[in-house]
């Protein structure tokens, strides 16, 4: 086996498995857990970046306005992201939230022929289309739009756009995304705690071992996905994918019982079977000789 293939595969699970985590910060806000992830991530990604020595990169982004701009916006993406993403987990939109990442290498799609004008293929677009549909379908099943998957493949779309034509590689882009966020984080955390307020005056020390360990569980799976995209086709990435949204899914449905009635599945169903079309039109054309 590729040895690509499982660095990926667990990253996909580990992001997969983020409603379980999730979960045991309930009677914490939202917006506060997104806070501690970015304070602890950086603690974190710091301690790897003294084991690994990289610090060359900081001290050149330093000088350059237009990197750190770059990455101020991206970041401002990711803890949008991010705070929908917890939001929707301690209030019972766990299914919402896999569609979100269902549909997102979809919106890649229409954003790289919106933004990079790159051309989509035939099939593609035939996706896109069957996607756009089970959306239509979910908005009128349930008298509005699915707006938790939405913002969730909007955002994190936007903000895949804005790495792909970064400079810095992954662990170099999260840390310094982190670093840029962190002055308002600890901020915040620190006027709260001032006031008497937030986890880290009235939280418990379980509470308190959950926000610190949001931290590596932030930093390790994108490690483990870097490690593992540079090894492995994007073909093979395109299908390993769909395990995260997939395993969310599951733990929305039979561990938290959520609902998933037929007449909103044919939904799910129709973007199922968008990706089926997408992911082997992929394949197809990763495995198809060159000509000559």
């Amino acid at each position: 086996m590729n040895s690509g293939v499982p660095y990926a595969a667990l990253a996909y699970c580990a992001w997969g498995l983020f409603p379980a985590f999730f979960k045991q910060l309930g009677n914490v806000n939202a917006f506060e857990v997104v806070l501690h992830r970015m304070v602890w991530s950086l603690v974190f990604l710091m301690g790897v970046l003294a084991v690994l020595r990289r610090w060359t990169w900081l001290r050149e982004v330093a000088h350059q306005p237009r990197v750190l701009a770059a990455f101020a916006l991206s970041a401002v993406l990711l803890s949008a992201n991010w705070s929908v993403y917890v939001w929707a987990v301690q209030n019972a939109h766990v299914v919402d939230a896999s569609l979100g990442y269902f549909i997102l290498p979809l919106v890649n799609v229409a954003f790289g022929f919106a933004f990079l004008h790159e051309r989509p293929r035939p099939v593609q677009w035939l996706a896109v289309a069957m996607a756009a549909a089970g959306v239509v379908w979910l908005t009128l099943q349930a008298g509005r739009l699915p707006w938790v998957a939405l913002v969730l493949a909007a955002t994190f779309g936007v903000y895949g756009l804005l790495r792909k034509v970064a400079t810095l590689g992954a662990l170099e882009g999260l840390t310094l995304e982190t670093l840029l966020l962190a002055p308002v984080a600890v901020g915040l955390l620190a006027w709260w705690a001032w006031h008497g307020r937030g986890a880290l005056v009235q939280g418990n020390a379980s509470t308190l071992g959950w926000l610190l360990l949001a931290g590596p569980l932030t930093a390790i799976p994108l490690l483990l996905f870097a490690a593992g995209a540079r090894r492995i086709p994007m073909a093979t990435l395109g299908i390993l994918q769909y395990i995260s949204p997939s395993l969310q899914m599951l733990l929305g449905v039979w561990l938290y019982g959520e609902a998933f009635d037929p007449a909103r599945a044919l939904g799910f169903y129709l973007i199922w079977l968008a990706l089926v079309v997408y992911s082997l039109d992929g394949l197809w054309r990763s495995h198809r000789p060159l000509p000559g």
